[in-house]
């Protein structure tokens, strides 16, 4: 254990595979990422929030470089909402999983969890994030390309998984 109490070995976790229809990253808490009191300050949570959604559509093909470049779009947020659970700490692991909970005509809603690894895993946060596709060059909203919604069909969630 750790002058803290934290126990640094839970990095050496073997990664467990992502629920069906889910993305999932691995990230750890780290000293920027908390507060005085040593848990994870909330705005953290967009930090690892855009990780996973930037991994997600690398995942699926459409790394935001083709995105921006080949379907001529911008991906702004309309929404971003968290509810928090329990608090993380200093280098704690943390699991972000993310998938895709509905899809419309302009805009995609990203669902996520982020669960404490180790001892035991627990539900920290959750939320999610409408994103509204626009078209670079006059930010006016234009229709989710069938592309980018089928390359997404992999991490659309189980059955039943929607909003909060």
């Amino acid at each position: 254990m750790g002058r803290l109490g934290y126990d640094r070995a839970v990095a050496e976790l073997p990664e467990i595979s992502a629920p069906p229809g889910r993305f999932r990253i691995r990230e750890t808490v780290r000293w920027s990422d908390v507060d005085l009191a040593g848990i994870i300050f909330y705005g953290s949570y967009v930090r690892f929030f855009e990780v996973a959604e930037t991994e997600l559509f690398r995942a699926a093909g459409l790394p935001f470089s083709r995105l921006f470049e080949e379907f001529d779009l911008w991906l702004p947020r309309a929404a971003l909402h968290f509810e928090f659970r329990r608090p993380a700490r200093l280098d704690d692991l943390l699991d972000i999983e993310m998938w895709v909970s509905r899809v419309g005509t302009s805009s995609l809603r990203l669902q996520f969890e982020v669960y404490k690894v180790a001892p035991e895993r627990e539900l920290t946060a959750e939320g999610y994030a409408v994103l509204v596709t626009v078209r670079r060059g006059d930010l006016k909203p234009i229709p989710v390309p069938a592309e980018v919604v089928s390359a997404l069909g992999a991490y659309r969630g189980e059955a039943g998984e929607g909003p909060l």
